[in-house]
């Protein structure tokens, strides 16, 4: 990547992980009443096989969370 060139998918990441309960309440607003904020916690991307077709995935954005007052967690897997 050269000097002037933006690196928009870092910018994504960054801007989603800063605003992510906006994020959802813009675009999910039912996933972003059950969804309890305090428990958030952005993973590294993330690597998976999928089985039935040997394929190998990249996963962009997952975030483990919480769903209020229930027990467990939950993943959200958002892609750009």
């Amino acid at each position: 990547m050269s000097k002037n060139q933006i690196d928009h998918d870092r910018l994504f990441k960054e801007l989603l992980e800063t605003f992510f309960a906006e994020f959802m309440v813009l675009f999910f607003p039912e996933a972003y009443q059950a969804i309890d904020f305090a428990h958030l916690k952005f993973l590294q991307q993330e690597i998976f096989t999928d089985v039935t077709e040997g394929e190998r995935h990249e996963v962009d954005i997952i975030v483990e969370t919480r769903l209020k007052e229930e027990p467990g967690l939950i993943l959200v897997h958002v892609e750009p």
